[in-house]
């Protein structure tokens, strides 16, 4: 069913912004750091961190399939929406820089942080850099209504303009993570592993719901995947992950009934913290560990949270002994720059 999953896929158009599929490595100094190796549990990690433009990121992967649907209307702007340090609105400004498109940046001041270096710092200072043009827009007003009517002001003048909404999370963008699916499920096959786990963050739910598309098309339970909530509540994380799920497999041309939210999405809400962008001393210990112990860096607002949840569930013995386990490393290192205070 991997060839159905991989044809599904080649059905759409994409552009090329990152070598696929991204490298698996196992940690096993950090499996002895954590006591993951004294019960028999391999940790590996997909570097989805990894990537050609952009300082590299999850989003490239839900990039390439809206900037390859961008090419084929002949889009000239691209607008997206995030949070002020947002990691999508970053690379959806080096991809449009890459691909010759004017990006407008359109980022909410959701997070009660002050500090000049989460301000203008980290994703911010390399969405400057790329050329995109930054709109702050306060956390009272709905951002995406915003930058709507500022496609249709473009539109009015000649403009060919594709809004992408945050995280990339259309069902065409979350398409990216079922092909990360194939990836995984190339790489099981290839190896003779089958991961019990696999483990990520969850934001704007695109990441999760792809994987679970993904999966589900080729014949597999998303339940596999287990996310952490960094954004939302997790009642709301998971009916969220569902319906987008259920939306990105009928794209594939699959049956959205196939996901079950009760079996196919896991999610976890204990380690976001008081809110979205907040650090947690549980993700300060985390990146630290990783980086210490493997020299891979994670970011505060999202896989730093997530691998958190990890390492508790390895503490109180929720991952079972002998389990293999694959982390995705979804990216977000220029936000520890935003962070300085906090990490320092």
């Amino acid at each position: 069913m991997i060839s159905s999953l991989a044809s599904a896929l080649s059905k759409f158009p994409t552009v090329a912004l990152t070598r696929l599929s991204t490298p698996v490595t196992r940690v096993e100094r950090l499996e002895q750091a954590c006591g993951a190796q004294s019960r028999g549990i391999r940790i590996f990690v997909k570097r989805d961190d990894i990537g050609d433009i952009g300082n590299g990121g999850n989003k490239l992967r839900k990039l390439t399939f809206l900037l390859g649907q961008a090419q084929a209307e002949r889009a000239d702007t691209v607008i997206t929406v995030g949070g002020i340090q947002s990691n999508h609105a970053r690379l959806t400004a080096a991809a449009c820089a890459k691909l010759g498109l004017a990006c407008e940046l359109f980022l909410s001041d959701m997070v009660p942080i002050q500090s000049t270096e989460y301000r203008e710092g980290g994703n911010v200072l390399l969405d400057r850099i790329f050329g995109a043009t930054l709109t702050v827009v306060a956390s009272d007003r709905d951002v995406m209504a915003v930058a709507n009517a500022r496609a249709a002001e473009l539109a009015s003048a000649g403009r060919r303009v594709m809004v992408i909404p945050a995280g990339g999370s259309s069902p065409l963008g979350t398409l990216g993570y079922a092909k990360c699916a194939q990836e995984i499920l190339e790489f099981e096959a290839e190896n003779a592993v089958e991961f019990r786990h696999i483990v990520i963050p969850n934001g704007s739910h695109g990441t999760q719901a792809g994987l679970i598309a993904g999966l589900t098309f080729a014949g597999q339970r998303g339940g596999r995947v287990k996310a952490y909530s960094v954004l939302a509540d997790r009642d709301t994380t998971h009916a969220k992950t569902a319906a987008l799920a259920r939306k990105a497999l009928e794209l594939l041309g699959g049956n959205p009934a196939d996901v079950d939210a009760h079996v196919d999405v896991v999610v976890d809400g204990g380690y976001r913290g008081a809110a979205y962008g907040i650090p947690t001393q549980a993700m300060v210990d985390a990146v630290r560990l990783l980086a210490r112990t493997e020299g891979i860096l994670l970011d505060p607002v999202y896989s730093g949270k997530a691998f958190s949840g990890l390492l508790a569930d390895i503490g109180n013995d929720l991952i079972p002994a002998g389990a293999d386990v694959l982390f995705v490393a979804t990216g977000g290192v220029p936000g520890l720059f935003a962070y300085r205070d906090t990490l320092a």
